[in-house]
């Protein structure tokens, strides 16, 4: 009876064979996708803060009447996002301007598309 028991043991052994590394494989896939979705959401956050932050220098320049708004935003954010990042001015209403930054967020993997990050600060008029 004990070698029957030993006998199914070694029978199963060889069907077993390679389980751990595809296991192992879709673990590994699977941490590395949870890690790169993580970087993808500091990503938008940090194209949310910069559109924060040119939406505010571009409203304070607009609010000079002579200066490059646009430009002012630009060399307030971060070079590699700034040559892609869009400004929108409304028109002077009483006294105050009105700038919208649009700022795309860069997508590391293709399954994630968030658009643009976008943010409008309101300064007075001098």
């Amino acid at each position: 009876m004990p070698k029957r028991f030993l006998h199914r043991k070694t029978d199963a052994e060889p069907r077993e064979k390679g389980q751990a590394a595809i296991e192992f494989a879709g673990l590994v896939t699977l941490m590395i996708f949870v890690g790169l979705a993580a970087v993808q959401l500091g990503l938008v956050a940090y194209a949310v803060q910069q559109a924060g932050t040119a939406s505010r220098a571009s409203a304070r320049a607009a609010s000079t009447l002579d200066t490059d708004y646009v430009q002012v935003g630009r060399d307030s954010m971060s070079d590699w996002l700034a040559e892609d990042a869009t400004f929108d001015r409304e028109p002077a209403l009483g006294d105050e301007v009105k700038v919208t930054a649009r700022v795309p967020v860069p997508a590391i993997l293709p399954v994630f598309d968030f658009g643009d990050a976008e943010r409008t600060a309101t300064m007075p008029l001098d």
